[in-house]
């Protein structure tokens, strides 16, 4: 398999992401998916939070729910550049997360910094700016198992955990779209795209619609930078080889 330029995928690789989706999409309402979807809504908060502080705003806290809903009440500048930009960035945040876990694994053989750098990154978050005790116990607990995942999976395993939370990413931005599309702005007043609506003539189902092309399109296009067939002489490309 090749991409346009003339690069080979690695087909196993390609493969077994598109087994991940098709299983997330498939047990996406199960219990067993809980974790990854407050995981994902976590990540999305801390875009808006470090979209926040980016702006030169400050960021009270970040709460989460456990019917996979999440907050982040800050206190922005009053500029409207900013304010658009803080709102739109948890939108892209997960997508950007995504994309770049795929690229620091398969593309720079990062796999297992990368993950500790999301444990270490989810920590920080949940001391500084956790609102409450489920908040906090879930940024820490989540911390802890992904840490433990860098430091004893072998590393197809760590490939693999990065690859499916990468693909579950993707599935989330569809799966928020479909949401907002489906059920209009009525039923998301105090959604992104409903408080970027107010700021612009731009309706809010545009918005949603919009910033998730965005999102699937990077992380379409990480993914194809990324799944590319490793050289003889790298590291290998499998990801079921064991560690080194």
């Amino acid at each position: 398999m090749q991409t346009s330029s003339g690069a080979k995928l690695d087909f196993g690789r390609v493969a077994l992401l598109l087994v991940f989706l098709g299983v997330g999409g498939f047990f996406w309402d199960s219990p067993a998916l809980w974790p990854l979807k407050v995981l994902v809504v976590m990540i999305h908060e801390s875009g808006h939070a470090l979209a926040t502080l980016l702006a030169g705003g400050a960021v009270d806290r970040i709460t989460l729910a456990a019917h996979e809903s999440g907050a982040c009440l800050s206190r922005l500048p009053a500029t409207h550049f900013a304010q658009v930009a803080v709102y739109s960035a948890g939108y892209v945040g997960s997508a950007l997360a995504g994309a770049f876990l795929l690229l620091a694994t398969f593309r720079f053989r990062l796999r297992r910094l990368v993950l500790v750098a999301a444990s270490v990154g989810l920590a920080v978050m949940g001391v500084l700016y956790a609102g409450d005790g489920f908040t906090l116990a879930f940024c820490l607990g989540t911390a802890l198992a992904l840490g433990l995942a860098a430091k004893y999976l072998p590393d197809g395993g760590v490939d693999m955990v990065n690859l499916f939370l990468s693909a579950f990413t993707a599935l989330y931005v569809a799966f928020d779209l479909r949401s907002a599309l489906g059920h209009g702005a009525a039923a998301h007043s105090v959604s992104d795209a409903s408080l970027l609506a107010n700021l612009t003539p731009v309706p809010s189902w545009a918005w949603a619609a919009i910033w998730s092309f965005v999102s699937l399109a990077l992380l379409g296009l990480f993914a194809r930078w990324s799944l590319r067939a490793a050289r003889p002489e790298g590291l290998g490309s499998s990801l079921l080889s064991g560690r080194r």
